[in-house]
């Protein structure tokens, strides 16, 4: 068996989501499809996908094992276009994954642009909130905002995050204003569920730090149903700019605490590291770069999640 034409199949099956999809792709017939995943399988000596008659599902090893392939073959393809003169030439399905508020609000529009300037890409975008693995989900890119941890993948700054402090004129009109960090503990105060310090809201002024312990009767791992539920006067909400500056532009929310702000963070372009990064990964981030290159403290450069 041709274990490169394996690895490939294989891949293809995962991002296309069934064999007869995968086989269309490779111009083969589907018993060939499926007859070169199981001797991938039998030469690797375990199982990689889930069979049933109505989908298919990837095994824990499968996962593994595709986020791992799919690096592989960007390098072999990315290396015989440096042979061939053909690196600069960005083509293929750029998989990316990104917050779902940040995706919807934001990242559509850049792609639509993007493509317009790239149109030998296609583009998967998975729009989700909680933290992915970009390797072995076998993503090109992620978008993902907050303040990053170290890890092996390399990230690009795009832009700055604004988090901005608000509630609804009715709640605040029922249980008054904060007027320090401090009276927030007295306040229902609704919580990012994929927050590092979902517990605990940071605030600076003049050098001087306030880590206040909050409380509240709700929480959700998405910062556009947090707003919804403020607006309706169900609490305080420390959000980003993005998702909160329309209804701050119609009175609906109100800001809070001026003379205090929160932590930096930043909106990333992150990628597994490679020796030759391929031009559809390479194009796309320097295009996300200038789009959100000197937008800081605008609306759409104030962006969305914290990375863990």
């Amino acid at each position: 068996m041709d274990t490169l034409d394996g690895m490939r199949t294989f891949v293809t099956v995962v991002q296309e989501g069934s064999f007869s999809a995968a086989a269309r792709r490779l111009d083969r017939s589907p018993q060939l499809v499926s007859k070169h995943v199981a001797q991938l399988e039998k030469y690797l000596g375990t199982r990689l996908l889930n069979r049933s008659t109505r989908r298919i599902s990837l095994t824990e090893a499968g996962t593994a094992y595709a986020g791992r392939a799919r690096v592989i073959l960007d390098e072999i393809d990315d290396m015989e276009g440096a042979v061939t003169g053909m690196t600069a030439r960005a083509q293929g399905t750029l998989r990316v994954n990104a917050p779902m508020s940040f995706g919807i609000s934001e990242l559509s529009a850049v792609i639509a642009d993007y493509q317009r300037e790239q149109p030998d890409v296609d583009v998967d975008l998975t729009l989700n909130d909680r933290v992915i693995d970009v390797v072995a989900e076998g993503f090109d890119v992620a978008v993902r905002i907050g303040q990053l941890r170290e890890s092996a993948l390399i990230a690009r700054k795009l832009a700055p995050v604004e988090l901005v402090l608000c509630a609804a004129p009715a709640y605040l009109e029922r249980y008054g204003e904060p007027v320090s960090p401090d009276d927030l503990a007295g306040h229902n105060c609704l919580a990012y569920a994929y927050a590092a310090e979902r517990r605990e809201w940071v605030f600076e002024r003049g050098g001087r730090q306030v880590r206040v312990p909050v409380r509240g009767n709700f929480r959700a791992n998405n910062g556009d149903a947090l707003c919804r539920a403020a607006v309706a006067g169900a609490g305080v909400i420390l959000q980003p700019a993005f998702i909160v500056g329309q209804d701050l532009r119609r009175d609906a929310l109100r800001p809070l605490l001026d003379a205090w702000h929160t932590p930096a963070l930043g909106v990333y372009a992150v990628f597994a590291h490679r020796q030759f990064l391929s031009a559809k990964v390479r194009t796309f981030v320097d295009f996300l770069a200038a789009r959100y290159a000197g937008k800081a403290g605008s609306d759409a450069a104030a962006l969305d999640e914290p990375i863990r």
